[in-house]
């Protein structure tokens, strides 16, 4: 498995897959191709499907257009054989015939993947031995030690480095949040709501004022993401909201130290890392559950370890918060992050929290393991029709007119 810092990216949304990962590969042509008279992108499958509600023209424009002319070509029917978001980069020259192109996707946390695996243009080394949560569980019970304990020994020393400004980015992301007011971008006309919820929740008692507030910072980070703020994909952009609520209500109100924050960071990253290497983190290859589902797993996992849980535990409240979203579609209304995401991030991140309880209320021993549920989202996203996979087709995104 990669390093987890591939899995936290910190970059703007509002989406890793559509948005991130496209930019991403515009730089890389661009830095290989310097000297072209123009450039000429199609994006196929979801990408082109929901590209323009994503800002997928606008990422790749921005980086290119300074260099050359370029042209985009949507082929939203078309679905290349390795992975739904796929895109093809062609330079030209002062006459327009084409002197190289260059095939690559865009799969998800804003990662890119080639179908030619041994080319080197954008490979990065494995760090992690093992990628089965069980095998990795075997390790904790036989070492004694914790799963961000395993992180610690894969990862570069500088890794709490990194997951510290990871950290900052994603407290960062829920006070600004908090604190903005009025419509998001896009044909929807829907009113940011996170500010409204948080000062609601304080005229509750503890119990509902807890629900509340772990609404309010979900809203608040993925109503940042939706306008293209700052935020740090976890595992993905669309989902970017549900770790990062639980962490910050749980440092808030239990007034958790930032090292066992940061500690609870390693091991959802692991978790999330797990998913992503055996199964999938993209809502255009698995639905909603591939990003929403694994977000919960990782949310789950962090808040049952801050509680004290076990490696049992802990890997139990992963497994709830991944199968309870088994078969959820990713049906993003007019191609934006915004309905039914915005919501689903701050249900997923009640959802993790409740996972824990769940958990901490057992020994950890389960007949279902997080390693069959991660092969069982595999296996439904692959069974889901394409209406379902972040294309705006069907489900929710069906019919819609904008008011």
């Amino acid at each position: 498995m990669k390093s987890i810092k591939e899995l936290y990216r910190i970059g703007t949304g509002p989406s890793s897959s559509h948005t991130m990962g496209p930019r991403k590969a515009a730089e890389l042509f661009l830095k290989g191709h310097p000297d072209a008279a123009g450039f000429k992108v199609t994006l196929y499958g979801s990408l082109a499907a929901t590209g323009k509600g994503h800002m997928t023209d606008v990422a790749i424009i921005d980086t290119l257009q300074s260099a050359a002319p370029i042209e985009i070509v949507w082929e939203p029917k078309i679905f290349l054989p390795f992975h739904p978001n796929g895109m093809k980069f062609v330079s030209l020259d002062a006459e327009g015939n084409e002197t190289d192109q260059w095939i690559v996707y865009s799969i998800g946390g804003g990662a890119l993947a080639e179908e030619n695996k041994e080319s080197n243009t954008i490979h990065t080394p494995d760090v992690y031995d093992m990628n089965q949560m069980t095998e990795i569980l075997q390790w904790c019970e036989r070492t004694g030690k914790s799963y961000w304990e395993y992180v610690k020994e894969c990862e570069e020393s500088d890794i709490w480095d990194y997951l510290n400004e990871v950290w900052k980015t994603m407290q960062n992301a829920v006070q600004r949040g908090l604190e903005q007011e009025g419509v998001l971008p896009g044909p929807l006309n829907l009113r940011r709501k996170a500010s409204t919820y948080y000062i609601r929740a304080s005229g509750y008692k503890q119990s509902l004022q807890s629900r509340g507030l772990v609404f309010a910072y979900a809203l608040a980070v993925s109503e940042e993401n939706a306008s293209g703020g700052v935020i740090v994909t976890a595992p993905t952009c669309g989902s970017c909201g549900v770790v990062p609520a639980v962490l910050y209500h749980l440092a808030k109100s239990r007034e958790f130290s930032d090292t066992r924050i940061l500690r609870a960071l390693a091991t959802a990253g692991l978790i999330g890392n797990i998913v992503k290497h055996n199964a999938s983190i993209s809502g255009a290859e698995a639905g909603c559950q591939a990003e929403v589902g694994t977000a919960c797993s990782m949310a789950s996992a962090a808040a049952n370890q801050l509680f004290g849980g076990s490696p049992a535990q802990i890997e139990y409240a992963a497994e709830m918060g991944l199968e309870h979203h088994l078969g959820m579609t990713c049906d993003p209304v007019c191609g934006l992050v915004q309905i039914p995401c915005i919501e689903r991030n701050a249900y997923a991140a009640a959802r993790a929290l409740d996972a824990n309880l769940y958990s901490s209320f057992t020994d950890g021993m389960h007949r279902v393991s997080f390693d069959k549920v991660v092969e069982v989202m595999k296996e439904t996203g692959n069974d889901l029709p394409s209406l379902y996979k972040e294309t705006s087709e069907g489900g929710l995104a069906k019919d819609y007119k904008p008011m």
